[in-house]
This record gives structure tokens, C-alpha cells and sequence, in this order.
């Protein structure tokens, strides 16, 4: 069976609980969570009110009043934090110390097959969810061979490497590269605007859901101009993974045009969604310095000329 996981313990889960959860998440984010219900997930963002992206998530439902917004780990606190500003009215509450759910990711062509025989039945559409008392089980991908799988610590949670052939986490955060899904780290929140990084073309902002933190500047943009930089998925040419905020040149110009936002190596691949212009993406870009390593561009799944 074509099918491999891995647990991501670079991902975590920031816990919201109590009745007013969604409202307050519908006046605060991106997504519009009136959608949102124990069959299905949501991407979204929260942004400062000047719309720089405090984090981005996978939005679901883990029991009665209870949901979790999926981010990276090292974003969960200052996130918790940022929201926690706006909940004190709410009849909400915010936890970003519980460890009693963990993330895993399932893919491959015979991931729906393997997780129907674990959880009884599987996602058949993107951002589908199955639900049970200790699991969420997430389709991430249009195609039905991408998962995230959310357990409790009640679930027998070795089942999954009884069944699946294990992997590694970067092998995982490769395949979402390659998807053109930017995630934001601690060294790039509060750092881009949500069109610099694509958001508005992959499904994490909704248009037509009303008011929210940082919506005036989103929406500026959005009707009323157009982004000056754009992110564009890309190989290095060298065995070398740059930190995140490592400047990018125009390879014809030479002058600095943008920024690496996300970088994964697996074994001596090393891939990188970098936020640049848009004739530096298409002119070709050094990593480090005007004469660093080159970028090899590679193709997204999506157009970036929708704006």
C-alpha cells in the first residue's frame, strides 16, 4: 500500500473552548466560521489591525464547544497571546499549554484506504473532516491523498504505525511546499501582508464574511491594488538550507527583492517558498547575496496572476 505518516511535532494545536468560540473567531480571522461544523475544517488567518499575519491555521472541531486551530509550534504562544487581546468579553478561553492531542499526517494513493480501516471511514472532499470522541481526521488536498489526523492521548496511537509505513516531518512539509501553502514561523509573524504570501489566492481569507482584525487593509488591497511581492515555490541549486528572512536578489538586476519564508531540507533536496517580486521570480534570484546560490523555480499548483 502507497501510504506513509509521520506525527508532526513541529505543529501544534491552540485549544479554543466555550460557547461564543466561533463568534469570536468569526470577528477576529479570515475564515468565515459559519462554515464551519464537525464535518468540516477551515483555513484561516489572524492578522494585526495594520493586516500583518500573526499566524496562519487549520481551523476544526474537537468536541462540544471545543475547537483547535492547527499552527506552527513556535507561533502558538505569541498567537494565544495576540488573541487573547480581543477574548476577555467572550465567553471563550484560550489554552496553549495542553499536550493531550497530537498531530500526525497520513498521504500517499492508498492514505484514504488505510485511514478508513483505522477510523472506520475517511474525508472524500477538501477540509472534509470524520469525528469521533478522541480524533479529527482531515482531508488537506483536493485529491484525497493528503491528511492530518489530530488524536487525543486515549486513542491507541501506535494502531497508526501498526498500519502505515512511517516517514519524517520534513518529507511532510515538502509535500505542502510543493502545494504553495506559506506557513508562518516565528520569524516571519507580523511580517507580511496576507497577499504577500498568497492567502488570498489558497483559500484562507473569505471575501464576503464581514468585518474582522486587519480586514480594512486586506480588502484594500484586495479591491483597490495589487501586491508588490508575490511567493513563488523554488530549489536551491546547492546542498544548504537558509534561515527564514535570508534576503533574495534579482539575478539581472542584483538588487535585494525579497525574502526566503519558508525553507525544508530532505536529504540533499532542499526546498523554499520565497516572497519576492514579481520580475524577481521571474528573472531568477540569489539566496544570500547578489552572487549566492541560485533559486530554481518551480511551478505552483495555482496562478499567481489572479491579482
Amino acid at each position: 500500500m502507497n501510504c506513509l505518516y509521520t506525527c508532526l511535532e513541529q505543529e501544534s494545536l491552540l485549544h479554543i473552548t466555550g460557547p461564543d468560540t466561533l463568534k469570536f473567531l468569526q470577528g477576529q480571522t479570515t475564515c468565515d466560521t459559519r462554515l464551519i461544523d464537525k464535518n468540516r475544517g477551515l483555513l484561516g488567518i489572524f492578522c494585526t489591525p495594520q493586516g500583518r499575519v500573526v499566524c496562519d491555521f487549520l481551523l476544526c472541531q474537537l468536541g462540544t464547544d471545543h475547537f483547535a486551530l492547527r499552527m506552527h509550534r513556535s507561533i502558538r504562544a505569541s498567537s494565544s497571546a495576540a488573541f487573547g487581546k480581543y477574548i476577555i468579553f467572550s465567553k471563550a478561553a484560550l489554552d496553549d499549554t495542553r499536550e493531550d492531542w497530537k498531530s500526525y499526517a497520513v498521504w500517499g494513493s492508498g492514505a484514504a484506504t488505510a485511514l478508513t480501516k483505522l477510523f472506520g471511514q475517511a474525508p472524500s472532499e477538501r477540509f472534509g473532516t470524520v469525528y469521533g470522541d478522541n480524533f479529527v481526521v482531515v482531508q488537506t488536498d483536493q485529491g484525497g491523498e493528503q491528511f492530518e489526523c489530530y488524536l487525543h492521548e486515549s486513542f491507541p496511537q501506535d494502531t497508526i504505525g501498526e498500519a502505515i509505513q512511517s516517514a519524517t516531518e520534513p518529507e511532510w512539509q515538502a509535500l505542502q511546499m510543493a502545494n504553495g501553502i506559506v506557513r508562518i514561523e516565528s520569524a516571519t509573524k507580523e511580517e507580511f501582508v496576507p497577499q504577500t504570501l498568497n492567502y488570498d489566492l489558497t483559500g484562507h481569507i473569505s471575501f464576503k464574511k464581514g468585518c474582522y482584525t486587519g480586514q480594512e487593509v486586506v480588502a484594500r488591497l484586495h479591491y483597490l491594488g495589487k501586491p508588490k511581492r508575490r511567493t513563488g515555490l523554488a530549489q536551491l541549486a546547492v546542498n544548504s538550507s537558509p534561515t527564514l528572512g535570508t534576503a533574495v536578489y534579482d539575478a539581472l538586476s542584483g538588487k535585494n527583492v525579497g525574502s526566503i519564508v519558508n525553507c525544508c531540507a530532505v536529504k540533499e533536496d532542499t526546498t523554499v517558498l520565497v516572497a519576492a517580486t514579481k520580475d524577481g521570480l521571474t528573472n531568477g534570484l540569489h539566496v544570500g547575496a547578489a552572487d549566492g546560490p541560485l533559486l530554481v523555480g518551480r511551478e505552483l499548483p495555482y496562478s499567481l496572476d489572479s491579482n
